[in-house]
């Protein structure tokens, strides 16, 4: 699979390849691409395996495309949305091992309902811990 074309549309990169498809990511799971300048997004070389941004140090494998969950869902899309939230914290007060959360943030594995639900209600009564705090 080769590029053709790349271009960034409504919070997406997406490419065409040699072979007519028309692929695309969101930008969710590459933080340094979504807050790049249109300018520094457009300042990329791409060869054989992947895509290069060398101002912002950020790299995308051409295979990436091809995964099943181009956007991500669920937690994933919760903790990339709000990066001021420590998911190693939020791991260690629910007893989780670090590792487990950062696998279920990046979407190599997927949490079950039951842990998804565990997941959001440590983080609802971290928010209103936060909302009661007086100065």
């Amino acid at each position: 699979m080769k590029i053709q074309k790349l271009w960034f549309a409504d919070e997406k990169i997406f490419i065409l390849t040699d072979d007519g498809r028309e692929l695309w990511q969101s930008l969710l799971w590459y933080p340094r691409l979504r807050r790049a300048t249109k300018e520094q997004r457009m300042q990329y070389v791409y060869g054989e395996i992947g895509i290069r941004w060398e101002e912002i140090d950020e790299d995308m494998s051409l295979e990436s495309f091809l995964y099943d969950n181009p956007e991500p869902e669920g937690i994933p899309r919760f903790f990339l949305l709000h990066p001021e939230l420590n998911a190693s914290a939020v791991a260690r007060r629910m007893g989780m091992e670090r590792s487990l959360m950062v696998s279920y943030i990046n979407g190599s594995k997927k949490p079950s309902r039951e842990c998804e639900d565990k997941i959001m209600n440590t983080i609802r009564q971290i928010g209103e811990e936060l909302s009661s705090v007086r100065l």
